[in-house]
């Protein structure tokens, strides 16, 4: 398996173009329920994807695995990744933990997922999700998980300083209907999702996209199946030497894009943010000092 490729959805895509047309057949097949349609025999892959068995066998060679027993132990190791819970993932790291300061190995391990993310991330995409969340036309939502709720409520408070029409959706499934109900075609969904994904999400990934909202996806390495609703889609790294994932660089990613529309916008946005001073001033919600209007 080449290693400049995350997952083997990664080695599939890079490697597609190349691929014959019954191997593409067979590529868009285990592409559409990944990682579970990979997972059965080959003659079940074979069968499921309308294709010959050799040609199963051909496609994985070509892939870079030297046979169809290892294109499905990646399979099998990624879906484990992906739910796995925190007390497997502490025992994992505990298992090989290198003889250093907790600090250190986290210092080591944060460096490398940011590392990692920024050289897979494609600026363009970025460009493109910070004009989406940038455009006043457009209403924006946000949500999270249990775990990346936090993130989704630090990404709104801060979208809703800087522009109008910004929403935050409870993390618990009840509360979604009432806010698709509100939402437009054209209008913009945030959505956080990482590793042992929830179920709520891709059901509300998939009944905002057919309103016509514009999904944007922030996810791990192992690809949240909201991604295949979203037009944007971030995919950061997330380990850590702990039975819980990180959210360091997924942070980075969401104030990378906080100063991104920020700065594309800040007219309007220093007018907003003057206003909100004079608001905080009027209610005394912070200590009494002498505060200078933006500029």
């Amino acid at each position: 398996m080449p290693t400049t490729a995350r997952t083997v959805s990664d080695v599939i895509r890079v490697s597609y173009d190349s691929l014959t047309r019954a191997e593409k057949q067979l590529a868009d097949r285990i592409l559409e329920n990944y990682p579970v349609s990979g997972l059965g025999s080959i003659t079940t892959i074979a069968d499921n994807a309308g294709v010959s068995t050799p040609t199963v066998a051909r496609m994985v060679q070509k892939l870079g695995f030297k046979g169809y027993p290892e294109f499905q132990s990646h399979l099998h190791q990624e879906l484990e990744e992906t739910i796995s819970n925190p007390i497997a993932k502490h025992d994992r790291w505990a298992l090989n933990a290198p003889g250093m300061h907790i600090l250190n190995r986290f210092a080591d391990a944060i460096t490398a997922n940011l590392r990692d993310t920024l050289s897979d991330l494609d600026t363009k995409t970025f460009e493109d999700a910070a004009a989406l969340l940038g455009d006043r036309n457009r209403s924006i939502y946000f949500i999270g998980g249990r775990i990346t709720g936090s993130l989704a409520e630090y990404f709104f408070t801060h979208m809703q300083v800087i522009r109008p029409k910004t929403a935050l959706i409870s993390t618990s499934s009840s509360s979604w209907p009432q806010h698709v109900l509100n939402m437009s075609p054209g209008d913009v969904l945030v959505i956080f999702d990482i590793r042992r994904y929830e179920q709520e999400m891709e059901t509300l990934a998939e009944v905002a996209k057919a309103s016509g909202v514009v999904i944007i996806l922030l996810t791990d390495t192992w690809r949240s199946p909201v991604a295949q609703h979203a037009l944007h889609t971030f995919r950061v790294r997330i380990e850590a030497p702990s039975a819980w994932d990180s959210s360091v660089v997924t942070l980075f990613v969401v104030e990378a894009l906080i100063e991104a529309v920020q700065s594309a916008t800040w007219d309007k946005t220093r007018d907003r943010m003057n206003s909100l001073e004079e608001l905080f001033e009027k209610s005394r919600l912070f200590r009494r000092h002498n505060r200078q209007r933006l500029e």
